[in-house]
């Protein structure tokens, strides 16, 4: 079993940044892989990235350049830094892990951007 908090969601405008995190209850190097997916009203699940045991990192190309994964050892958790944010970036951002054959979500975190 793997518990995940997230915290970090808020209301932001147009172009300005936050930082959304992620702890996990397991020791990051017991984990196959972490990362973020997000929700839109109406639409599908998005993947955002991932990083992997070995931390290398992975974001879509919608927010390549804007979106940054990292992880804290120490406190085993991951953070989403998001910056240049827009409008079609509201959603609601789930963290995962998958821990051998088994994936677990965070309750997720809605980020709104107001133009």
């Amino acid at each position: 079993q793997v518990q995940l908090v997230e915290s970090g969601g808020g209301f932001v405008q147009v172009g300005g940044s936050l930082r959304l995190s992620c702890a996990a209850s397991r020791s990051f190097s017991r984990l196959d892989a972490m990362g973020w997916y997000r929700q839109a009203p109406g639409k599908e699940r998005e993947l955002v990235g991932s990083i992997t045991t070995g931390g290398t990192t992975d974001v879509a190309d919608s927010v390549k350049g804007r979106f940054t994964i990292s992880r804290d050892n120490a406190e085993n958790t991951m953070y989403l830094q998001m910056s240049s944010l827009k409008p079609e970036d509201t959603a609601v951002y789930y963290c995962y892990a998958r821990y051998q054959v088994s994936l677990y979500w965070g309750q997720g975190t809605q980020v709104t951007v107001s133009s």
